[in-house]
């Protein structure tokens, strides 16, 4: 089941612990106080199993009237490869075409362009590197 999640609740902080653990530690890094506080503006959202545990999670930030940017996508690792991502994804892009927005845009670490690669999304211009690794601007017209 996908819910979108209100900032500052438990369910938030459920989902920046996955975050935490799936895309912040592995490079050695910690959200800031400040980085969070940053997320009151954007739309988070979760994928949660039928015990309400979570399982996979986003956010989308709208970026102006046309664009959101699809940011911290994290799946639980007991879960990758499942079709989580994937429905989250889709899911979004629904939730983005009903708020009337026109492109969804990312930056993708390099071993998740086949991921995006396979939701349509296109790479955009030349590689990159962000939080200390390679990755690439992407995006997908609605």
């Amino acid at each position: 089941m996908i819910f979108e999640i209100e900032f500052g609740t438990p369910l938030y902080d459920s989902s920046v612990h996955l975050r935490d653990l799936i895309l912040r530690k592995p490079l050695k890094l910690e959200f800031t106080p400040e980085q969070l506080a940053e997320e009151y503006d954007s739309f988070h959202f979760a994928y949660l199993d039928d015990d309400f545990d979570m399982l996979g999670c986003l956010v989308m930030k709208p970026e102006d009237n046309n664009s959101v940017r699809m940011r911290q996508v994290a799946v639980s690792d007991s879960y990758q490869k499942q079709g989580i991502g994937t429905a989250m994804v889709i899911y979004v892009e629904k939730w983005a075409k009903e708020r009337d927005f026109k492109t969804i845009i990312l930056h993708a670490r390099d071993n998740a362009i086949p991921f995006y690669e396979n939701l349509n999304y296109k790479k955009v211009g030349k590689p990159f590197y962000e939080v200390g690794i390679e990755h690439y601007f992407m995006k997908k017209e609605l």
